[in-house]
C-alpha cells in the first residue's frame, strides 16, 4: 500500500509538471494604460521598413497598449546594460520586450559575456517589478538558429521567449530588407508572433 501511494504521487507530480509545461511561462496581466517597452538594437529600432512599421509600433496597435520604441541601432549588450536602468526609471514600463545581442553575434564578441549582459537587464527589469518577454537572435550564418544562450536564460529565469520568428523572418528574402533586418512584412510578422505569445503568457 505504501509503495502505490507513493508511485500515486509522484504521477500526479509529473502531471502537474506536464501541465505547468504545455502552458510555458506566464506574465501578469498587462492593464490596459500599461506601458511596454520595446528594447534593443536595429531590429527594434525598425532599420529597413518606413515610418509606423517597425515591430513596436505594429504591436502596439494589435494589442491596444502603448509600445515604445527603445531599439538604437548598432549597440551591443554592455551598452544596452548601461542604457537600460534610466530609461527603466524614465518610462516606469508594466512589461520589457527584450531582443538584443544581434550586434554582439555580428561583432563575434564572447557569447557568455552577452549572455551575462542579457541576464544583468532581466535583473534589472525584474527587481523594479517589470515583467520580462525575451526574442531570441538567430545566429548570421546559413543556420540562423539562435545561440543556446537565449533558451538557457528563458529557462532560468522563467520568461516567456519568442525564439523562433526572427529566424524564420530572416530566412526568407520576401520578408527582409537586407542580411540582418526584415522588412516591413518581415516586422508585421515578428509583431504578430509577439502579440500571439502575449496572449498566450495570459499578458493580454
Amino acid at each position: 500500500m505504501k509503495k502505490a501511494s507513493i508511485l500515486i504521487h509522484l504521477l500526479l507530480c509529473c502531471l502537474i509538471l506536464l501541465s505547468g509545461c504545455s502552458r510555458g511561462a506566464q506574465l501578469p496581466p498587462l492593464a490596459a494604460d500599461g506601458l511596454v517597452l520595446a528594447f534593443g538594437d536595429s531590429i527594434t529600432a525598425g532599420i529597413g521598413a518606413g515610418a509606423g512599421e517597425s515591430y513596436p509600433d505594429v504591436l502596439g496597435k494589435l494589442i491596444g497598449r502603448k509600445v515604445v520604441n527603445a531599439g538604437v541601432p548598432g549597440e551591443v549588450s554592455a551598452e544596452g546594460l548601461a542604457r537600460l536602468p534610466e530609461l527603466l526609471e524614465a518610462q516606469k514600463p508594466a512589461l520589457l520586450i527584450l531582443c538584443h545581442g544581434g550586434n554582439d553575434l555580428l561583432q563575434r564578441l564572447d557569447q557568455g559575456q552577452t549572455a551575462g549582459n542579457l541576464r544583468a537587464m532581466i535583473r534589472l527589469a525584474r527587481e523594479r517589478g517589470i515583467a520580462v518577454l525575451l526574442v531570441a537572435v538567430p545566429a548570421p550564418d546559413l543556420s540562423l538558429k539562435p545561440p543556446p544562450f537565449y533558451a538557457e536564460l528563458a529557462a532560468k529565469s522563467g520568461l516567456p521567449i519568442e525564439a523562433k520568428i526572427l529566424a524564420r523572418i530572416l530566412g526568407k528574402g520576401a520578408l527582409k530588407s537586407d542580411y540582418v533586418h526584415p522588412n516591413a512584412a518581415g516586422y508585421r510578422q515578428l509583431a504578430e508572433a509577439l502579440a500571439t505569445l502575449l496572449k498566450k503568457s495570459g499578458a493580454i
